[in-house]
């Protein structure tokens, strides 16, 4: 049972069914209320229409014995004091009306004869129905429930009576009935049909999804990251999910083909200094006097500053956030400037950004760096506020980078080929270790063309 209701079609089956069976029921409880409102209010009227009868006739000065009652609607015709006038031929008993009596309690049609002799006697009058009820009547044997209504009607004599008269409520019923059955009977076949139907398009509409889960465990079971889950020819939400799953896939192959690359480049480019240091160390231990002492700490150095490197790119990698701490570019700008040869640093005012000093300090010197390798004779660093950026531009009179390797130079372990040299060109990390950390804060880093040749490049940092 667990297992079933842990399905996302038997809870959308079960749900929906839910759902229309509560709209069912309560449409179904409107409907015979509303039946029998309208079923009742029929019986009130046929109730005023047989008093209304009973009262004109009184009023007409039709002596009580004479009344033309119908039988199908029981009559009870009343004095202020609750004796009985007149009652419907074959009344047995009564309920409802407030009087139970059921059989005259005088002879009225004497005194109605008396009545009828006196020729300056004027007719009476009645007005509206003044009160409608239920109850039941036994008429020739047979019990039945009624709406009963009730009319005050003056006789000719002055005499205020009333007249109660009431109409069956077996129509109602039956009707009612009848409606209650079909409902019991279809009410439960419709919600059926609703949770066969749910369960059927729910299958088909959740198909795509399994299809998604068993591409992504063949995936994970052959660990093969090329691989890509189908996609549905449709534009719902299930092709998006099938496409945002291969483009996470996607994305996902590449970081692994990266941190492949990575890491096989890291070993290569270790490997040099450490064989180097290697051997200068064991031709030392065994001849002291060709120790290069100069080109171990000059190697040392270098694995230093690559094993740096390569530990900053880790934390980057690893998604390390950058302090929110206020740095001036200005200033930063001029201390890295300072002692570099043919360096000129043009700031004029403060140009403060939120960051880490430690990472922004590494872009400029990477800068710096890769700027003094190309550099004929000058590099030009300025620092201004662009709008809400905050830009240092450092261009250098070199030869500038080919547009075609204006990216290709911000991938790691990416050395163009007159910059190839290990020991003049370094590792290859420093334009990407700078681009990676502009990115981290929120910036970018772009090469173009120095108006007076060589390279210009753009660092924007958003303003603090």
């Amino acid at each position: 049972m667990k297992r079933l209701f842990g399905s996302v079609r038997a809870r959308a089956t079960l749900a929906a069914t839910l759902v229309v069976a509560v709209a069912l029921v309560a449409a179904g409880v409107v409907v015979l209320l509303t039946l029998r409102s309208n079923l009742t209010g029929q019986a009130d009227s046929e109730a005023d229409d047989a008093a209304r009868s009973v009262a004109g006739q009184i009023a007409r000065k039709v002596p009580y014995t004479e009344l033309d009652l119908d039988e199908d609607h029981p009559v009870q015709v009343v004095d202020q004091d609750g004796r009985v006038l007149a009652v419907t031929e074959g009344l047995e008993a009564i309920s409802g009306t407030g009087v139970s009596d059921v059989t005259p309690a005088r002879s009225p049609g004497s005194e109605r004869d008396d009545d009828d002799d006196d020729d300056d006697s004027e007719s009476g009058d009645f007005g509206e129905i003044s009160w409608h009820g239920q109850g039941w009547a036994t008429v020739d044997g047979e019990r039945d429930e009624y709406r009963f209504a009730r009319i005050e009607v003056t006789d000719p004599r002055g005499e205020t009576v009333l007249v109660y008269a009431g109409a069956s409520l077996e129509a109602e019923r039956d009707a009612v009935r009848t409606a209650s059955t079909v409902m019991l009977i279809g009410l439960p076949a419709l919600i059926a049909v609703v949770g066969s139907v749910t369960w059927v398009v729910t299958r088909r509409a959740l198909r795509p999804v399994e299809g998604i889960r068993r591409g992504m465990a063949e995936i994970t079971a052959s660990e093969d990251l090329s691989r890509r889950v189908p996609e549905p020819d449709t534009h719902d939400e299930v092709a998006r999910l099938a496409r945002t799953t291969n483009e996470t896939l996607s994305a996902l192959e590449a970081s692994v083909e990266r941190q492949r690359r990575f890491v096989a480049d890291a070993s290569h480019e270790l490997r040099s200094p450490i064989a180097s240091l290697r051997t200068q160390l064991e031709v030392a231990a065994a001849h002291p006097e060709f120790l290069d002492l100069d080109g171990a700490v000059e190697d040392t150095v270098r694995l230093q500053h690559l094993a740096a490197d390569l530990l900053l790119l880790a934390r980057l990698d690893a998604g390390e956030r950058p302090t929110d701490a206020r740095v001036d570019l200005a200033v930063l700008a001029e201390e890295e400037a300072a002692g570099r040869t043919g360096v000129m640093v043009g700031a004029h005012a403060p140009v403060e950004v939120a960051g880490s000093r430690g990472q922004l300090r590494r872009v400029l010197a990477n800068l710096l760096n890769n700027a003094g390798r190309h550099a004929r004779s000058a590099i030009t660093v300025t620092v201004r506020r662009d709008g809400q950026w905050a830009l240092v531009q450092v261009a250098d009179d070199g030869d500038g980078v080919p547009e075609a390797d204006r990216e290709r130079i911000f991938e790691r372990f990416v050395r163009l080929d007159e910059a190839r040299s290990r020991d003049e060109g370094g590792a290859g990390l420093g334009l990407a270790i700078a681009r990676d950390v502009a990115q981290r804060h929120g910036g970018t880093l772009t090469v173009r063309d120095a108006p007076a040749g060589g390279a210009l490049f753009e660092l924007r940092l958003p303003i603090a």
